[in-house]
């Protein structure tokens, strides 16, 4: 299968990127938005709490819900998703960068920021910029999208524990006690 061909299906078969343990019958559901403040808010929250203390035991799972409101948050998501096609953790890593760069990064700038991404990982920059405009990638956002409108989404970010919405700004506490709540409940059901 040719680079063009793999990629596509890649794109139409890929499961959500996950952070933590891929394994976990716990999943935290979260429906970002790589162009919202609250959802650069969540980042921080994830890496900087939920992760270190969650990691082992809870799957993460990225879904993108990029609102019309946005600008570049829909060709953001696409490129996520071509990032993710060559390594997971690339995806992971640039979802986390585009979020923390927020004030830096503008519509007319976002193709010259996602090549020097690709750079940095040693992926083709021209690769990366056409691979927001490929019908693949954009219909696993748009998967991802209508899955968001089927649960209810309107805000981002909103996320799901144990079927538990916590949408928008919503406290540490508040969710570290959802995920305890789901841990608690998947070790009961064993």
């Amino acid at each position: 299968m040719g680079s063009f061909a793999t990629l596509m299906f890649t794109a139409l078969f890929a499961a959500a990127p996950v952070e933590g343990n891929p394994q976990s019958p716990v999943r935290v559901l979260i429906f970002e938005d790589l162009q919202c403040g609250d959802c650069a808010r969540f980042r921080e929250m994830l890496d900087q709490h939920l992760l270190a203390r969650f990691g082992a035991r809870v799957a993460f799972e990225h879904h993108d819900y990029p609102l019309a409101k946005h600008t570049w948050a829909r060709r953001a998501a696409t490129a996520a998703r071509f990032f993710d096609t060559q390594n997971p953790k690339v995806g992971i890593e640039f979802r986390r960068q585009v979020l923390a760069n927020l004030g830096q990064i503008r519509a007319e700038e976002l193709s010259a920021w996602v090549a020097a991404f690709a750079r940095q990982f040693a992926i083709d920059p021209v690769r990366a910029i056409e691979s927001m405009r490929q019908p693949a990638l954009m219909a696993q956002v748009d998967k991802d999208s209508a899955e968001a409108v089927a649960r209810g989404v309107t805000k981002t970010p909103t996320i799901f524990v144990d079927g538990e919405p916590f949408v928008e700004t919503f406290t540490l506490e508040a969710i570290t006690q959802g995920i305890e709540s789901a841990i608690a409940k998947a070790r009961d059901h064993k």
